[in-house]
């Protein structure tokens, strides 16, 4: 269930901050939010699969986590991310 190494290397060269950029706080949550989507979808179908749906509740933490961290520290970087990606946002 990991990203095929094209689709992870087109969502850092996409997210990226600068050109050797592989670990930001944005490439990150663009990674993390694509493996949170493949993983709801195998959920969908595959409903008492509890250990994917531990890994998932994980993966969304750790997300949340990023997310926190860039509103609080760089919010046009924050602003941006959740744009960009269409996921919600953090409730207040």
């Amino acid at each position: 269930m990991s990203l095929l190494q094209e689709r992870k290397q087109e969502l850092i060269n996409e997210y990226q901050v600068h050109a050797t950029d592989t670990g930001s706080p944005e490439v990150q949550i663009a990674l993390l939010s694509t493996r949170i989507s493949q993983l709801s979808e195998h959920l969908r179908t595959h409903k008492k699969d509890f250990s994917s749906q531990r890994g998932l509740l994980l993966l969304i933490s750790q997300r949340r986590q990023l997310l926190l961290y860039l509103r609080k520290h760089h919010f046009d970087r924050y602003e941006s991310v959740i744009q960009r990606l269409g996921i919600r946002g953090l409730r207040s």
